[in-house]
């Protein structure tokens, strides 16, 4: 085959060329650090890495979720911690204003007291996060949640709802509490269930706040939970019964009631049970609770399952009640009495809700520290995957790019060779 001068320069320069480009590719996968530099290089490992990144960076943004929720659930958790401060300040102050000694002028002043840090439990409900937007008004962030006054009641203008994040592949966390929540829906006495005296009560009589001593027979579909102690006072002394509002008998005699004297005779400061005694037709409630002082003829208290009641209601309530005073009449300082009582109870209760919410915030916050340790250890994984995919193994490029320079440097001189050769030579 006769090979023309021109084809031996043709493909001296293209294999040149050639080893050239590939010599300086490997300098670029050296320099760079990557075995792939374009899709070209590897089809499949490019799609499978390109695959790969995108769950990375959706691997890395709910990182970034996780940090701003953990943020927002620390600031809502140390807002509802002082929201709890003040509710403790004010059982304190509830707690003196109890002391019978005081005037109506220290009660003014503790009322006084009361009215500040019901000021600032208002401040706290109407707190905002560091976007501006109200913390406890549920999905409707950017209006104001409470408004109102002691005098006027206090309302509630947000929703039920709770801020999410998207902290996980397949997990949302909620990470705000809606005012109702927190400061709405307080269970009223001893959570199960309160007693109040009636409105006409002219005696002394002041009710605690009473406990169940049997949950199972307390929650029984057979219990009303509503019932009214009515006294009576003849000859100096006191008996009373106890009715069953759902079916208007007496738990006493299991009839209707009966006329005064009443089954059972007051003792002040005795245990009165919503239990069979004697020759009482059997029934057994699971509940208890006191009354000291003494009742007049007609008092009677009434005992209800427990509702909701907000915590600005209550302290509102006892605020209005410690103004008012009692000037020394027996009548007033047991109606102050009883208000003391079951406002420390729902006091109590409020607290309760607010440990819970924050139990709640602390379980979230335990979850974010899971997922961070989860997250980093599968970023780990994807850094590695995509290592094996792209990253260049340094011993087998090094191996590479000197064996292409020797591959460069032979055709140079072969080149350099063949096309020196000429008949003109031997002329």
């Amino acid at each position: 085959m006769r090979v023309s001068t021109n084809t031996v320069y043709e493909a001296g320069t293209s294999g040149l060329v050639r080893q050239s480009a590939d010599l300086f590719r490997t300098q670029q996968q050296m320099s760079s650090g990557k075995r792939v530099l374009a899709p070209s290089d590897d089809p499949v490992a490019s799609a499978v890495a390109l695959e790969i990144d995108q769950i990375k960076a959706m691997n890395d943004q709910q990182a970034i979720n996780r940090r701003d929720a953990n943020s927002a659930l620390g600031f809502a958790e140390s807002q509802i911690s002082t929201a709890g401060d003040l509710i403790a300040s004010i059982r304190e102050r509830l707690i003196q204003a109890g002391n019978g000694a005081l005037s109506d002028s220290d009660l003014k002043s503790i009322a006084t007291d009361i009215r500040g840090s019901f000021a600032g439990l208002m401040g706290v409900a109407n707190s905002r996060d560091a976007f501006g937007d109200f913390l406890f008004s549920g999905y409707r962030s950017d209006t104001q949640p409470f408004a109102g006054s002691i005098e006027a009641g206090v309302t509630y203008a947000g929703d039920d709802g709770q801020r999410e994040a998207q902290v996980g592949s397949a997990r949302r966390l909620a990470v705000s509490d809606s005012g109702n929540t927190v400061f709405m829906r307080m269970r009223t006495g001893n959570g199960d269930f309160t007693m109040r005296p009636g409105a006409g009560n002219t005696g002394s009589a002041v009710s605690d706040l009473g406990s169940v001593t049997s949950g199972v027979d307390w929650n029984a579909t057979t219990n009303g939970g509503s019932f009214n102690i009515v006294f009576d006072v003849t000859n100096n002394v006191t008996t009373y019964d106890i009715i069953d509002n759902t079916s208007g008998n007496s738990m006493l005699t299991g009839a209707a009631p009966g006329a005064a004297p009443y089954p059972r005779t007051y003792v002040a400061g005795d245990t009165i049970t919503l239990a069979s005694q004697g020759a009482e037709p059997a029934f057994n409630l699971g509940a208890r609770f006191s009354i000291t002082g003494s009742p007049a003829d007609g008092d009677s208290f009434s005992l209800d399952r427990s509702a909701t009641q907000s915590v600005f209601e209550t302290i509102s309530d006892v605020v209005l009640a410690l103004e008012r005073g009692t000037n020394g009449n027996p009548v007033a300082i047991a109606a102050l009495n009883n208000t003391l009582s079951a406002t420390i109870g729902n006091i109590d209760q409020a607290q309760e809700a607010l440990l819970t919410v924050r139990s709640r915030i602390g379980a979230r916050t335990a979850e974010l520290d899971a997922l961070n340790s989860l997250g980093a250890d599968v970023d780990l994984q994807f850094q590695s995957q995509l290592a094996d995919l792209r990253d260049l193994n340094y011993t087998e490029a090094i191996s590479r790019l000197t064996q292409q320079q020797t591959y460069l440097q032979a055709a140079q001189q072969s080149f350099l060779k063949v096309s020196g050769l000429s008949l003109f030579n031997y002329i």
